[in-house]
């Protein structure tokens, strides 16, 4: 079952263009729609006029916040001022605006049409009065004494604070304190499928919802009481999904919007979201500010950490969970004693923060590891050495950090060796000090990460499987695939339990309609929490084929065993029963299992990474020679998907390091709006990525595995920037903030 590199069973469809995505979808008479987005940050809308696109070709609908009357969409986690720490209607977002917009992309009206390009040209033509507000699109201006106030009956542009604080003053025994302020830039996820959806009345009172998303099962909810009926009588399908990222697990306005106007047309209405719409509407991510202070003594032994983590929410804080899951991984793979740390989310006339790859978790690594460098600098002592020393201990597992959470299992020596190895980190260090003496203009730096990562958050999911009269296996699951080969992993996992080849396996899911139930796909959970679902459903159909074989054999059922193909009888191959007809002596002609498997914790992926730079230094130009990524996921079950997610996420990490920022202008406009403008690698940018594995079981569930959707992404991001700054550190330069680019550098320099 383990560590067979299937090749993805996705792929041969992906290959010859034959994806079904939510554009590919044909819907007879569907109509089309255009939403009309604010083109000001912050104002008050004194009027909507939509009168001029009713009138324009083809357009059959136009409509404002007042016509569709859809509910507020609450935020994500609590917020402050009022009893449990919520505050009613406060926060919430209008899926169309009434009266206020607060970012440059929120939706004022929308226009239906027979064609997409007839919808667009009628939203042109919608003409909308702007009262215009002040501005604040800086997080830690947004804090500032008469600052301006996103929602001024509140008083505050806080939307959720947090603190934690262990006994004592955490740097009271502290030789050396270095201190810090990294910012963790504000990046757009940019999935290559846009957003989207397409709702279908189905002339029975029920609705068809096709959807680009993570959570189709969320999405069949929600729109259940937009729409008024019940959740029994509406079907979400997520088809293929061209990336996600934590940006689709939203149930976005757009949503509730077109199936609103569905069900009032009582026709197929349809949206899909153009790019640079996407830019600007999708969800964002990062956007912290973090301010640190890391005490240690003079041998290098860690003995407290200070931080203060400062949240962009943008205009709504869906996103207020996040900085809470940073404050949580603060201590990294680190033995730390004491960590005081403050926090708060904070609103701002810019587009809403939510999940993206790692949801908090880069966001604490970046901050432990960048401090640990400038510690290493301070005390004159390698990095390599200093994190050795703090590295909590194989034999410490499960441990508990003192921000609360409980690591399941962890060997950070065992990956930061094989990392250091497959790099050549001692020639690597002897080549940077050549190129110091000789006092090379183009400077070789080497970043060192170690990282640690929460996944899957405990829950449970549901799984089916079924074996037919025919022989062939169907397996049901409640997890949604964005791209990371779901339907290759579980027809293993049935495959090896059943003892029926892989090919003979179809895996079903994204279907609400033939899927009983699902938690969906975020938190790197697919695997270890819908495949040991997969796998407990599997054995339980064997246990209930091993009876019929029995009493077809006329054996005790301890007699038999499974065997690839079916059952025989122990000592006697040549007494058996093949699957088929097993199944076809069964109640009901097949076998089958259902249920949920709860995972009682999370889990704990760790790994490290180097990076290799080479910076010039006229130029502040970057260029990374190598990136080499040890992750331990636990047991690998296909190292084949394991190396397709360490890949991808390389690239993303890499990509904020060096890339992707999302600006704004000072009247929160934004600059960075299409992908032209907002910088993004092509592959000619990254040198070929060395990955590799270690491997930790974890045993809180039966397969022994972790999370690896988001490990990559997390590590990378603080090793370029390590390595960046390693190149330039004997040159005065001690920080340098992401992206890393060609200017920041060269002004560091200057």
């Amino acid at each position: 079952m383990f560590g067979v590199p299937a090749l993805r069973s996705e792929d041969p469809r992906f290959l010859r263009g034959e994806g079904s995505y939510l554009d590919n979808i044909e819907i007879p008479r569907s109509l089309h729609t255009a939403f009309v987005r604010a083109i000001m940050p912050h104002a008050k809308l004194s009027g909507v006029d939509v009168s001029a696109a009713l009138a324009s070709p083809g357009v059959v609908g136009a409509y404002v916040a007042t016509d569709l009357d859809l509910a507020p969409l609450p935020p994500s986690g609590t917020v402050e001022g009022g009893p449990d720490g919520e505050l009613e209607g406060l926060f919430s977002r209008e899926p169309l605006a009434r009266d206020t917009v607060r970012f440059v992309g929120e939706i004022v009206a929308v226009v239906v049409a027979e064609t997409f390009s007839q919808a667009v040209d009628a939203a042109e033509m919608v003409g909308v009065d702007y009262e215009e507000l002040p501005v604040v699109i800086d997080v830690e201006a947004a804090l500032a004494e008469g600052a301006p106030l996103l929602w001024p009956g509140f008083g505050s542009n806080v939307a959720h604070s947090f603190d934690s604080v262990s006994d004592g003053d955490p740097l009271e025994d502290a030789d050396v304190v270095v201190r810090g302020r990294f910012v963790n830039q504000r990046v757009a996820p940019t999935p290559m499928e846009t957003n989207g959806v397409a709702v279908v009345p189905e002339g029975d009172g029920s609705y068809t919802v096709w959807v680009s998303t993570q959570v189709p099962f969320d999405v069949r909810d929600d729109l259940a009481q937009t729409l008024g009926v019940g959740r029994d009588r509406v079907r979400a399908i997520a088809p293929d999904v061209g990336g996600a990222f934590g940006t689709k697990l939203q149930i976005y306005a757009e949503y509730h919007a077109v199936a609103a106007i569905a069900a009032r047309l009582g026709r197929p209405v349809r949206w899909q979201e153009t790019r640079s719409e996407s830019m600007v509407s999708l969800t964002h991510g990062r956007a912290q500010v973090q301010t640190v202070e890391l005490g240690a003594r003079r041998d290098g032994t860690l003995v407290g950490l200070r931080a203060d983590i400062l949240a962009d929410m943008g205009a709504y804080p869906i996103g207020a969970f996040m900085p809470g899951t940073t404050q949580e991984m603060l201590c990294g793979v680190y033995l730390i004693p004491r960590v005081v740390s403050t926090g708060q989310s904070v609103v701002t006339n810019t587009t809403p923060v939510a999940p993206y790859r790692g949801a908090g978790r880069p966001e604490a690594a970046a901050l432990i590891e960048r401090a640990m460098d400038m510690l290493a600098a301070e005390l004159e002592m390698d990095p390599v050495v200093l994190r050795r020393r703090n590295f909590i201990r194989l034999n410490e597992f499960p441990h508990t950090t003192v921000t609360g959470v409980t690591y399941d299992t962890g060997d950070y020596e065992r990956s930061l060796d094989e990392a250091l190895r497959l790099a050549g980190y001692e020639a690597l260090r002897a080549e940077q000090a050549t190129r110091r003496a000789r006092g090379d203009e183009v400077c070789l730096g080497i970043g060192v990460a170690t990282y640690v990562e929460i996944t899957a958050f405990g829950g449970r999911e549901f799984a089916a499987v079924e074996v037919g009269a025919d022989g062939l296996a169907t397996v049901s699951v409640g997890t949604t695939p964005a791209g990371q080969g779901h339907e290759t992993a579980f027809a293993q996992l049935a495959s090896a339990s059943l003892g029926i080849p892989f090919d003979d396996v179809t895996v079903v899911h994204s279907d609400t309609g033939l899927v009983a139930r699902g938690e969906g796909s975020w938190g790197s959970r697919s695997l270890q929490i819908g495949g040991s679902s997969v796998l407990e459903q599997a054995e339980a159909v064997v246990e209930k084929g091993r009876e019929v074989a029995a009493a077809m054999l006329e054996v005790d059922a301890a007699d038999v065993e499974r065997v690839e193909g079916g059952f025989s009888v122990l000592g006697a191959p040549d007494r058996n029963v093949r699957w088929s007809e097993v199944a076809g002596a069964s109640d009901g002609g097949a076998l089958r299992a259902e249920g949920r498997f709860r995972q009682r914790g999370s889990t704990f992926p760790f790994g490290a990474h180097v990076a290799v730079v080479e910076v010039d230094t006229a130029t502040g130009e970057v260029r990374l020679l190598r990136h080499v990524a040890v992750d331990d996921c636990g047991r690998i079950l296909n190292p084949a998907l394991v190396r397709g997610q360490q890949y991808g996420g390389l690239a993303q990490g890499i990509a904020q390091a060096l890339f992707e920022e999302v600006l704004y202008d000072e009247s929160g406009n934004p600059v960075t709006s299409t992908l032209a403008t907002y910088q993004m690698p092509s592959a000619a940018d990254l040198p070929p990525l060395e990955a590799s594995n270690t491997e930790t079981p974890t045993d809180l569930n039966p397969l022994g595995v972790k999370g690896i959707g988001e490990s990559a992404t997390i590590g990378s991001t603080p090793a370029v920037q390590n390595a960046v700054v390693d190149a330039l550190s004997h040159l005065g330069v001690r920080h340098i903030d992401l992206p890393l680019t060609p200017e920041r550098i060269w002004r560091a320099l200057d």
